[in-house]
C-alpha cells in the first residue's frame, strides 16, 4: 500500500504540471475524490486524471519491485541470455508485467462492480488501459559496457520503464487528441465508438470521453474542484490557452510590478563548485479579475 500511496502523489504532481497552464489545472481538495466532481463527470479531464493514475499505480510498484521493497515480485528474470543484437540481457529489468497487473487488479476494480453495461464504466476501463500502455509500449533498454579501459567488448541491458514525465508527456497528448464516443452494442457486447462516424475508431492508447468540458472559467460552489480563474496567473503575450485573454475568459486582468531574486553572474571554482551572486530585479505579473 506505501507503493500505491506513493503512485497516487505521483499522479497528482504529474497531472498538476502538466495542467499548470490551463483554466483547470488539476487542484486538488482536502475531500475525496481530491480533484472535486470534475473527475465524477465523464469529460477529457477526468479521462487524464484516471490515465494518469492508472499508470502512476503500476509505475511506483513496478520501482518498489525493482529495489526490492515489495516480497511478492522482483527484477523481470524473463529477460535473459543473449541478444539478437548480440547483446547479454543482464542486470535487474523493470517487472512492469507485475506492476501492469497489480494496477488491473486494484484501479479496475471498482469500475468492473459497475457492471460491463455502464457507459461511465466502460470509458474508465479503457482509458485505464491506456494509461498503462503509456508505459508498455515505451519502455527502453538501458546498457552498461564492460572491458578494459573502456572498451565495450561485453554489453549488459536491461529493460526499464521511461522517466514518469516522458509518460505524462504521452498521456497529455492523448488528452489534446482524445475522442468522444457513446455506447453502441455490437451483438452482445456493448462498447464505445466515436460519436462523430467521420472521426477514424479510437485505439487502445487514446483516451476518450462522453461529455464536454465545462469552461472551468467561474467558481462554482455547487461543485467541488470548480474553482474559476480570479486570481491565477496568466501570460500577456501568449495567444495559447495560458494567454490573459483565454485564462481570464475575457474578463480582463490586473498588473503588478513585483520584486524577484535570481542567481546571477555564476562562475565554476575549482574544485568543484559554483558560486552565484544573487539579483533582484522588477518583473510584470498578471493575474485574472
Amino acid at each position: 500500500m506505501d507503493a500505491v500511496r506513493r503512485g497516487a502523489q505521483l499522479a497528482i504532481e504529474e497531472c498538476q504540471y502538466q495542467f499548470r497552464n490551463r483554466r483547470w489545472n488539476c487542484s486538488t481538495l482536502d475531500s475525496m475524490p481530491v480533484f472535486g466532481k470534475v473527475v465524477t463527470q465523464g469529460t477529457r479531464e477526468a479521462a487524464f486524471v484516471y490515465a494518469i493514475s492508472a499508470a502512476s499505480v503500476a509505475y511506483s510498484v513496478t520501482r518498489a519491485c525493482s529495489s526490492g521493497e515489495l516480497e511478492k515480485c522482483g527484477c523481470d528474470r524473463n529477460v535473459h541470455g543473449i541478444s539478437p543484437e548480440g547483446f547479454q540481457w543482464s542486470g535487474c529489468s523493470d517487472n512492469i508485467a507485475y506492476g501492469v497487473a497489480f494496477s488491473q487488479s486494484f484501479v479496475d476494480v471498482r469500475e468492473r462492480s459497475k457492471g460491463q453495461s455502464s457507459n461511465r464504466a466502460l470509458m474508465n476501463l479503457h482509458n485505464n488501459e491506456a494509461g498503462r500502455k503509456a508505459i508498455l509500449n515505451y519502455m527502453r533498454v538501458d546498457c552498461k559496457c564492460h572491458g578494459v579501459s573502456g572498451s565495450c567488448e561485453v554489453k549488459t541491458c536491461w529493460k526499464a520503464m521511461p522517466p514518469f514525465r516522458k509518460v505524462g508527456n504521452i498521456i497529455k497528448e492523448k488528452f489534446d487528441g482524445a475522442t468522444e464516443v457513446e455506447q453502441h452494442k455490437v451483438g452482445t457486447t456493448r462498447v464505445l465508438v466515436p460519436r462523430n462516424s467521420q472521426f477514424k475508431p479510437h485505439t487502445d492508447e487514446d483516451l476518450v470521453y462522453l461529455d464536454p468540458s465545462p469552461d472551468f472559467c467561474e467558481h462554482d460552489p455547487r461543485t467541488p474542484g470548480m474553482l474559476g480563474t480570479v486570481g491565477r496567473y496568466c501570460n500577456k503575450t501568449s495567444k495559447a490557452i495560458d494567454g490573459c485573454e483565454l485564462m481570464c475568459c475575457g474578463r480582463g486582468f490586473h498588473t503588478q510590478e513585483v520584486e524577484v531574486v535570481d542567481r546571477c553572474s555564476c562562475k565554476f571554482h575549482w574544485c568543484c563548485y559554483v558560486k552565484c551572486k544573487q539579483c533582484r530585479k522588477m518583473v510584470e505579473m498578471h493575474t485574472c479579475r
